[in-house]
């Protein structure tokens, strides 16, 4: 399949009611049998492995599509690649709503991709839908009423290890390494927000580009600083080379590496799992690897989904967990909307949504929005990996700004 483009469009092979609609200028997108949605990933480049979250959504809505759709209409989701490059998220963004024109666009990959085309999308007023990526601009409905992001905020995860620093070494020497644009930056702000007029005497920086080939002499800068506790805000790649460098030059901080890049397919295999032993993150998922989820009824809803539409899933890639959860909230916002598929709705659902259990979420976790807070997922709890899975530790916490 090519990676400049991956179009789906599966027919129920039913026949289809022929429902009342908006009319066209009002629901651009939207036919009597489909509702056309948009997408942009990293299928290639350096973020490519988020590419199975695609991967995951294409299989919900083929699902959704054999059972009948919704309201009458198949879901047509096209997902072009912009190899996380953001010049190349503008021109398949543009192409999306102004060649295919969908009705609106969901889960498109990455910060600085997304901001790329924030303001595009916002002044042409289409919904720009839970996107993959915990910049804390995404919960902004003052300025950017049409975007809205799904999981928990980098900036809230940052803040919540900063507040672990200081319970447990309240005069830690603190490394952090994050990426040079607004995903890396929120790691940077939230540490600050804990720290305040400490974070100078107490913190020592080293950023990565998301083109570079390594972050290898970035993690000997931050150790050679003296630092006894590192934290990360980096892509999978990068991940799975700091937990490995790390390792290899016997630095033993206490780590911190952000919940994007920890998936034990994609970052702790290939930094060997050995390596990681002791690293804490957070999440708001159900992991796989965790024997506590072998018989609940959520995660044997999503395997079940997987054998059936994913059987070449790997279920260690909690991508696939976090794609299960996006994809029902997406498909719940749909069935809210009723017949009316217009923009405007579409919007106006995602920002109802009331406070639901999520299949792929830990206990407690609930997706939900008000008008006023685009905040979704708002709490998570602390994990270790102890060489072979990760293990929940304390309660669940809720993030708040301080």
């Amino acid at each position: 399949m090519s990676t400049t483009r991956r179009t789906i469009l599966i027919a129920s092979g039913a026949t289809l009611a022929t429902p009342n609609i908006a009319p066209a200028q009002e629901a651009p997108g939207v036919t009597a049998t489909e509702i056309r949605i948009g997408s942009t990933n990293s299928l290639s480049g350096p973020a490519s492995a988020y590419s199975v979250i695609s991967t995951c959504l294409t299989a919900m809505f083929r699902r959704l599509n054999d059972e009948g759709g919704v309201a009458g209409r198949r879901v047509n989701f096209t997902v072009y690649d912009d190899a996380y490059s953001p010049p190349r998220t503008l021109e398949q963004t543009r192409r999306l709503v102004e060649q295919d024109r969908v009705a609106f666009l969901f889960n498109q990959l990455g910060t600085p991709t997304n901001n790329a085309v924030h303001r595009y999308v916002n002044q042409r007023r289409v919904p720009h839908l839970f996107l993959a990526t915990g910049a804390d601009k995404w919960a902004n409905p003052r300025e950017f009423p049409w975007t809205i992001g799904w999981q928990p905020s980098y900036r809230v995860e940052a803040q919540i290890y900063a507040k672990h620093i200081l319970e447990t070494r309240p005069n830690a020497r603190i490394a952090l390494l994050y990426q040079n644009d607004d995903f890396g930056r929120d790691y940077l702000n939230g540490v600050r927000d804990v720290l305040g007029p400490r974070f100078d005497s107490m913190v020592r920086t080293a950023t990565n580009e998301a083109t570079d080939p390594t972050v290898d002499s970035q993690i000997v800068q931050l150790q050679a600083s003296g630092a006894d506790v590192l934290v990360c805000g980096v892509i999978p790649r990068f991940a799975a080379q700091a937990i490995r460098r790390v390792h290899e030059i016997g630095w033993r901080p206490m780590m911190f590496m952000t919940n994007v890049s920890v998936s034990v397919g994609a970052v702790m295999e290939p930094a060997g799992k050995e390596r990681g032993v002791g690293l804490i993150t957070s999440d708001y998922r159900k992991d796989q690897s965790d024997p506590a989820w072998a018989n609940d009824p959520g995660m044997n809803e999503w395997r079940g989904f997987m054998q059936r539409f994913v059987p070449g899933g790997d279920l260690t890639d909690n991508n696939f967990t976090y794609g299960y959860g996006v994809g029902t909230t997406m498909i719940q916002v749909l069935r809210q909307c009723g017949n009316d598929f217009s923009r405007e709705n579409v919007m106006r659902q995602a920002a109802n949504i009331a406070p639901m259990d999520v299949a792929t979420l830990l206990p407690g976790i609930k997706v939900q929005t008000q008008p006023n807070n685009f905040n979704v997922i708002r709490q998570m709890q602390l994990q270790r990996w102890d060489g072979s899975g990760w293990v929940r530790f304390g309660n669940v916490i809720e993030g708040a700004n301080v």
